[in-house]
């Protein structure tokens, strides 16, 4: 089959990588590569390419970086390419139904969640937050609908008590590039039986944002803590204390009942500092405070106007 590829992060840099690889080995090939627009990243605005545009161009396969699919000269390179298949992962850009229609056996699309639960933007995360006892991989047939295709195929992968967002997305890349290689394989040959998906069972992933990283301590620490988990790496939950936004990158719920006020800390050593929250304590074991690198807590607390930050009785803001 003649293959476009569709993508733009490192989850999707995996999925190229595996195909790349198998068309080496088969009659397949990768026609095209279609990415985000180069843009400006980091402190110094420097304009960066995607890690797939980099993939592809360290391949030698043809790069086109549309802003989006509306003018019809894109539509229309698109088509020159005569693709088989089209494989979308990651790409950030929905598809009208024109290009959809291009590619001769249309176009799939490589989700990380259980469909139908899950669709959208943040399915990783949103498992996780959410207390999910697993996750997984979707091979979907792609139509106009956000992520309500055709299920192709499905692998799963356990959610642990310690898994954080940045842990699963890993696991969950390369798992997807596993999958798609299979899925190319079995649609070459006619092999795959489209499951139409359960719209009732559906859930919506809603987009990361930063304002939501803030902890609220009149949450369960279960709740709080799960969040802390999902959002590492990013957007990573924050904590306001005296002025100062303190990032939280580990905890664990202690399973405690306190008669003090949510965002109260109740003790700070070593083991880290404990806070109560609405329902049990939680217990923050590595903290990043504003112009310093992620610490834990043991050595954090080295510092005595660190300690008296986090004295006991002192009080982090609460939402309201």
């Amino acid at each position: 089959m003649r293959i476009i590829f569709a993508g733009t992060p490192d989850f999707a840099a995996s999925s190229l990588q595996a195909l790349i690889e198998h068309c080496e080995n088969t009659e397949h090939q990768v026609v095209a590569v279609y990415t985000q627009p180069d843009r400006q990243s980091g402190r110094g605005k420097k304009i960066s390419m995607s890690p797939v545009k980099q993939l592809a161009l360290a391949a030698g396969i043809s790069v086109e970086q549309p802003v989006n699919f509306k003018q019809q000269q894109d539509k229309d390179q698109l088509a020159t390419y005569d693709a088989d298949l089209m494989v979308v992962v990651a790409y950030g850009l929905l598809l009208p139904q024109a290009i959809l229609d291009t590619p001769k056996l249309g176009c799939i699309n490589v989700h990380g969640s259980l469909l139908p639960r899950w669709r959208g933007a943040a399915p990783i995360q949103r498992a996780i937050e959410a207390g999910d006892q697993e996750s997984g991989i979707t091979i979907m047939q792609m139509e106009a609908g956000l992520d309500t295709g055709p299920m192709l195929l499905k692998a799963v992968t356990p959610i642990t008590d310690t898994e954080t967002g940045a842990s699963l997305h890993d696991k969950l890349a390369t798992q997807g590039a596993k999958l798609l290689v299979e899925a190319i394989d079995q649609i070459a040959n006619d092999e795959l039986m489209p499951e139409i998906q359960d719209n009732s069972l559906a859930t919506y992933a809603h987009k990361l944002s930063k304002q939501e990283a803030q902890i609220d301590w009149n949450c369960s620490a279960t709740k709080i803590e799960r969040k802390i988990r999902a959002f590492n790496s990013w957007p990573v939950c924050t904590a306001q204390i005296e002025g100062q936004t303190i990032r939280v990158w580990q905890s664990e719920m202690v399973d405690m009942i306190s008669d003090e006020k949510p965002g109260t800390i109740i003790r700070a050593d070593k083991a880290g500092i404990l806070v109560a929250c609405d329902e049990q304590l939680l217990l923050m074991t590595q903290l990043q405070m504003a112009g310093s690198k992620a610490m834990f807590v043991s050595d954090l607390l080295n510092a005595p106007a660190r300690q008296e930050l986090f004295a006991v009785g002192k009080q982090f803001v609460v939402n309201t």
